[in-house]
């Protein structure tokens, strides 16, 4: 073979290989989550999705890779001035994605260096409008202004913000002691507070048992009180009933024995002689004094028959010997005897008072 026939045969594969090489690189693959900004000559051509793409070789170039996941930017501590001009130190973090690929390569220089610069000014404007006690208290105002605040400006951009966060918010040393004596002394305020209210809790609630325990205890008294009236009321009625039956049995006691003592038609000697009876009963009682009924002139002459009666019955004491009521008979009388003998004494008394005379017991 011939030498330039060699050569040729090199030199067609060299060029093959080579035009091989450019059309594998013109080739390009998209992934899910990026975006390819193409220029053509120097000019925005056209923006790649997802899929296999072909450029122009020499004439197309993939300027930006651009990818479309959320974006978290943390910036460091920036100072702030509040509103009553205490110094701090504030460190944000800002979430994002791109949602125009053209815009966010042709929008701006730096995407990262603007966001923390619109960041770092924004939070300037909102903190100095609060004091230091809204600052640490307001967070989601803060974040809820900066997020609307970015997100306007950073439309142009072709960039989404979602989310900002005040990560952290350290004010002056200083400030933090005094901060830290203001809890410690509010934290101490609410124990003596909660412990005040313990004790007037547990004073109310020790009051109102004692309320409560008294209350009971007088009405177990007075419901005991109540029973002891009840049981003495029963007591008295059944001893009154049981008086008031004995009364009544007395009573028909009485109406029998006189029922009887008519049905038998008695003499006025009999009579006589039971009044001396009744008499010598009176007299001996244990009062001081008896009453005489105004008719004692009759009692007297009742004695004096009886007296002439017992006087006329010698034979018959004779014939019926052994009786034991005749000797019963004669010392009613000789009783009776002496009671008439008493009664005339004291007859002059009963001018003072006719209706009743008041006689000494027969004992002393």
């Amino acid at each position: 073979m011939k030498p330039a026939i060699t050569v040729l045969i090199v030199f067609v594969i060299i060029i093959f290989v080579l035009l091989l090489i450019l059309l594998l690189s013109c080739i390009k693959v998209v992934r899910q989550t990026e975006n390819f900004i193409v220029e053509r000559l120097g000019a925005y051509h056209a923006t790649w999705d997802v899929g296999i793409h072909f450029k122009a070789p020499f004439v197309d170039r993939v300027v930006k890779k651009v990818s479309l996941k959320e974006q978290i930017y943390d910036f460091p501590p920036q100072p702030v001035i509040t509103k009553d001009n205490v110094t701090m130190q504030i460190d944000t973090v800002v979430f994002c994605y791109v949602t125009d690929p053209k815009l966010f390569t042709y929008g701006v220089a730096d995407p990262l260096a603007g966001i923390q610069a619109l960041s770092t000014t924004t939070l300037r404007n909102i903190i100095g409008d609060l004091d230091l006690d809204s600052t640490l208290t307001s967070r989601d105002i803060i974040n809820e202004k900066m997020r609307k605040i970015l997100d306007e400006a950073t439309d142009p951009w072709g960039i989404k913000v979602t989310r900002v966060e005040v990560k952290n918010i350290l004010p002056p040393r200083d400030i933090q002691e005094a901060m830290e004596k203001q809890m410690r002394a509010e934290r101490e305020k609410r124990e003596k507070i909660l412990i005040a209210e313990g004790e007037k809790t547990s004073a109310i609630t020790i009051a109102e048992g004692n309320k409560e325990a008294r209350i009971l205890n007088a009405e177990a008294a007075k419901q005991e009180k109540i029973r002891q009236a009840e049981a003495e009321a029963e007591s008295i009625l059944k001893v009154k009933k049981a008086q008031a039956d004995g009364e009544i049995m007395i009573r028909e006691a009485e109406a029998k024995g006189i029922e009887m003592i008519n049905a038998v038609h008695p003499s006025k000697e009999v009579l006589a002689i039971k009044s001396m009876e009744t008499m010598k009963a009176v007299a001996d009682g244990k009062a001081m004094k008896i009453v005489v009924p105004s008719n004692l002139q009759d009692l007297t002459s009742y004695l004096v028959t009886a007296k002439g009666v017992w006087q006329d019955m010698p034979s018959e004491k004779e014939e019926k010997t052994e009786t034991p009521k005749t000797d019963e008979t004669a010392a009613m009388v000789k009783d009776g005897e002496k009671s008439i003998a008493k009664i005339d004494q004291k007859t002059n008394r009963q001018k003072s008072n006719p209706d009743h005379v008041y006689l000494p017991h027969p004992k002393q």
